[in-house]
């Protein structure tokens, strides 16, 4: 509701129930034109900060409704707030998150999370995995087909010319010479190699203690980390609240916030709307970028 109050080039609109979001916007005391509600029922009725399975598919009613409208026209970028993963999954329907679920509906074989500031922008080679598992994930060509998809999208999307991409490696100090792990050596550094044989500006793999280090970051466009929590505590810690999740690779825009749903603020009027603000306008600026 906070983000409506806003001034926005273009036209802003809300996807979810009429009578849910006039009921948030009466309890918040924030006004709310009915013309800017794209309406889609909910099942049941819900309390804030209550969480309700029989809600889940509406949830991803609204995702199919928005991924939909910018495949077909209709929209020029889709904005997602946070989504309780845990409901939809107690409803018996598999979601690992927004950036899975999109790609499976749009038929991206291969999506990428990107968090990004005004300063800084991170990549991750796995998401929502178990930290057990993400060596196994790891392959040289899939490292090879990520580090495509970034160049290609700070290029189409973001506008630079010669994205550099610094590669993060995967064990401590990158695998200290083999000692410490040998994927470092074997898949990641590989991937590089291939990746500037075809002309993209990667170096890697770096230690990401030295990776995230200001001289480092100085020379790099974008940080491609291996694993969800080498990446996002740096850029949380960096500028929590106002960074921005960009799904890479996907036929259409897609932004996000950079936090979670906050059920205990629910209804309260005090949560930060600083994420979503700043989701909105990264939005329409590559949705500006990619019209000219």
């Amino acid at each position: 509701m906070q983000a409506l109050q806003q001034s926005w080039p273009g036209e802003l609109f809300v996807l979810g129930d009429a009578a849910l979001l006039q009921q948030r916007a009466a309890l918040l005391r924030l006004p709310l034109p009915p013309d800017r509600i794209l309406h889609e029922p909910l099942a049941e009725p819900v309390e804030p900060g209550r969480l309700n399975p029989a809600n889940a598919a509406y949830v991803l009613r609204l995702l199919d409704r928005a991924a939909h409208g910018c495949q077909s026209g209709e929209f020029n970028a889709m904005v997602t707030a946070p989504v309780q993963k845990s409901v939809i999954a107690d409803s018996g329907v598999p979601f690992s998150g927004h950036t899975e679920y999109l790609a499976q509906l749009t038929g991206t074989p291969l999506p990428v999370m990107l968090l990004a500031t005004d300063t800084l922008r991170v990549a991750l080679a796995t998401t929502h995995v178990p930290l057990r598992r993400v060596c196994d994930e790891l392959s040289t060509d899939r490292l090879l087909a990520i580090l495509r998809v970034i160049h290609t999208d700070l290029r189409e999307r973001y506008g630079l010319d010669k994205p550099r991409l610094l590669v993060c490696g995967v064990n401590p100090h990158a695998g200290e010479s083999g000692h410490l792990g040998r994927e470092d050596i074997d898949i990641i550094a590989p991937a590089v190699e291939q990746a500037r044989m075809e002309g993209i500006a990667a170096t890697g793999p770096a230690p990401a203690d030295t990776a995230f280090t200001p001289s480092s970051l100085a020379s790099a466009d974008v940080v491609l980390a291996m694993y969800h929590d080498q990446g996002l505590p740096v850029i949380k810690h960096a500028s929590f609240g106002h960074a921005v999740n960009v799904t890479l690779g996907l036929p259409i825009i897609r932004t996000s916030v950079d936090h979670g749903t906050a059920l205990a603020l629910a209804g309260t009027g005090q949560a930060d709307a600083g994420s979503l603000i700043a989701a909105i306008g990264h939005a329409t600026d590559l949705a500006r970028r990619h019209k000219h």
